[in-house]
């Protein structure tokens, strides 16, 4: 009896290590694959923010490079708009220092000439300016504030005058338009006798372009 008593207590201890080996055995293998599932999932989310910081490193750059790129355009456009600026001679061949119809600096002959407002009370100013002995019964148009449009595109004013003055002065009213250095497109002009000479009405258009903005933009990363 006491020879089978050993035997299952041998036993009995030998499947005690072995139940222990198992599960030292399982708790190495269930830890290598916690690590292992701890390690994949922490490399992509590694490479997940490295993918990230690389795009915001080469949104960056290209971000420095269009400032730079700025840079050298505006101390260009500086310098280029001095020259203009300062020619005594202006683009229509008059004076800068001068105070002729045809005199002026530069810049302010093409801001004259293709102003960034829809300006109906300086239009009318400026026509008056151009008839100057002509009778003006009146100069039309749309002053609103509606008739504002943002964008870069050239936009249409579309005006109405109406003059009275001899047949001769009539004959020559075109041409005082045409060499206006602000540009007019003649749509009608309808001639009437009167009794101080011709009345004409003139349906005309001129032009604008609306200033640029410098917009400065930010931009969402993902």
């Amino acid at each position: 009896m006491a020879t089978k008593a050993a035997a299952l207590l041998a036993k009995s201890s030998k499947r005690v290590q072995v139940d222990k080996a198992q599960t030292t055995l399982f708790l190495i293998v269930a830890g290598a694959a916690l690590i292992t599932v701890f390690g994949l999932v922490a490399s992509k989310s590694y490479f997940s923010e490295a993918a990230y910081l690389n795009r915001v490193a080469g949104e960056k750059q290209t971000a420095l490079d269009q400032l730079k790129a700025n840079k050298n355009a505006v101390t260009e456009l500086v310098q280029k708009y001095n020259d203009f600026a300062a020619k005594d001679t202006n683009i229509i061949s008059g004076s800068k220092a001068g105070t002729g119809p045809r005199d002026g600096d530069n810049p302010r002959l093409i801001l004259d000439a293709l102003p960034s407002k829809y300006d109906f009370p300086a239009l009318a100013t400026s026509i008056e300016k151009l008839l100057v002995g002509y009778k003006i019964n009146a100069i039309t148009g749309t002053d609103d504030s509606l008739a504002q449009t943002a964008g870069t595109s050239v936009v249409e004013i579309p005006f109405t005058a109406d003059v009275e003055s001899s047949y001769q002065n009539i004959k020559t009213l075109v041409g005082y338009f045409q060499n206006s250095i602000r540009p007019f497109q003649f749509q009608s002009i309808r001639l009437t006798g009167v009794e101080t000479g011709v009345q004409s009405i003139i349906k005309a258009k001129t032009y604008y372009q609306p200033e640029k903005d410098l917009t400065i933009k930010t931009k969402e990363i993902k």
